[in-house]
């Protein structure tokens, strides 16, 4: 008898890494099969690892690894990380959700690890295939889609992807592909969001808007293109041609000898890592000819979270040249006010969710308050979004706002009427 060699379970496991999957899923396109595939992914599994180990975190994977396969019946592929992926031959999406339902409910409980209690949070994404899926590429593409949408909902979604997600997914690729040719070509309709100062009794500054065309799908604005342009490399050509617009509207106030205080743009995160921005901006700041504090950039309270350590130079960089910071989001609670305040910011902007809670629940009315006259006693400068009702301004000028923006006030208007309503005194 020939000699042979025992294949524990965790040996096996380790070949059904993702170069298996990748291969058993071509398996079953080239035979035309039809079934269901499974992706499971732990959101937390980063801050259970920093918390218990990496050695208690191995075994919680193997539970986990345990449960799926008995529970599935099936090979459960560790794709990437802790991305766990199942072929369900010859299921139907019926079939799979009922399944999944089930491995939820687990999911909702907690896993005992070394006698220690641990949850696990995940996002489950299923995908038919062949159905809207012709290769391995796709498939795959769709199911990392389906727990991006699941992660923008919650912890511990499900998502499959049907005809409402393949349709977002069409419409993204041709933003994608007709974005850069839209900046070249200039097809984008620039606009204005006016804000109002108590104080001047007028407009005296406004907010940069700016959307775009695509062939098929008319005019898209800037929530929906800015995050592609992030996912596909393209901020930076977006972004920089937006900087273009808003300093030749300084330029022209100007010269049109309009009293303003400043025009603001708003900035994607990802041009904070770009390592390029201040160069940009000091550019524009010399072709344009922009007097101290006229150009504004603003910039997201959890992007100044996120990248605070290399963020404050940068930021300080930009004041020191004379850009006036702009802290959106203000008071949406991503970080302590201590380390906002620490930054060089000129003002902070409430969004439109903060000043309309003023009129549904009393509670926030106090809250708002001490924001803004903490902000004062710092010498920063306050604006309010979202302004759509006289409540709303009521609760806005008993706090002390000056600065107000809001279809109560003006709606957004195109980029021609910019030098006729900015520094325009109401008669």
């Amino acid at each position: 008898m020939g000699a042979f060699t025992k294949v524990t379970t965790k040996e096996v496991r380790k070949q059904n890494d993702g170069r298996t999957c990748y291969k058993d899923l071509e398996a079953q396109f080239s035979m035309r099969s039809h079934g269901v595939v499974l992706k499971l992914y732990i959101e937390n599994f980063k801050r259970m690892n920093d918390l218990f180990g990496m050695e208690y975190c191995d075994e919680l994977l193997e539970a986990i690894l345990d449960y799926l396969e008995q529970k599935t019946g099936n090979v459960v592929y560790r794709y990437v990380g802790v991305e766990f992926i199942v072929i369900m031959k010859n299921r139907t999406i019926a079939d799979a959700a009922w399944m999944v339902e089930q491995l939820m409910e687990r999911f909702n409980q907690s896993w005992t690890i070394r006698g220690a209690d641990c949850f696990c949070t995940v996002q489950m994404a299923l995908c038919a295939y062949p159905g809207y899926a012709t290769s391995v590429n796709e498939i795959l593409k769709y199911l990392d889609m389906a727990v991006a949408h699941g992660a923008e909902i919650g912890s511990n979604q499900t998502v499959v992807y049907d005809k409402e997600l393949h349709t977002q997914f069409i419409r993204r690729q041709k933003i994608a592909k007709y974005l850069s040719t839209a900046i070249l070509k200039n097809e984008v309709e620039v606009c204005y969001r006016p804000i109002y100062n108590r104080e001047m009794r007028g407009f005296t500054r406004a907010e940069f808007q700016m959307r775009i065309f695509v062939p098929e799908l008319g005019m898209v604005d800037s929530a929906e293109y800015l995050p592609i342009a992030e996912d596909t490399g393209q901020i930076r050509q977006v972004e920089y041609y937006a900087l273009d617009r808003a300093a030749a509207a300084v330029a022209g106030l100007l010269r049109e000898q309009r009293e303003f205080e400043s025009i603001a743009l708003p900035v994607s995160s990802m041009l904070f890592q770009q390592g390029d921005l201040l160069k940009e901006v000091l550019r524009v700041i010399e072709d344009y000819r922009i007097p101290a504090k006229k150009l504004a950039i603003e910039i997201d309270e959890y992007t100044a979270v996120s990248y605070y350590a290399n963020l404050t130079t940068l930021l300080e960089g930009l004041s020191w040249r004379g850009i006036e910071l702009i802290l959106s989001n203000f008071g949406s609670g991503s970080t302590g006010l201590s380390r906002i305040f620490d930054l060089p910011v000129d003002t902070m902007k409430f969004n439109r969710s903060f000043v309309g809670e003023l009129e549904n629940s009393a509670r926030y009315a106090p809250v708002f308050g001490g924001l803004v006259q903490i902000a004062k006693k710092m010498k920063k400068k306050v604006i309010a979004e979202g302004v759509e009702t006289q409540r709303q301004k009521d609760f806005l000028d008993k706090f002390g706002c000056t600065m107000q923006m809001g279809s109560y006030y003006s709606p957004i208007i195109p980029e021609k009427e910019l030098a006729a309503v900015i520094g325009r005194i109401p008669r």
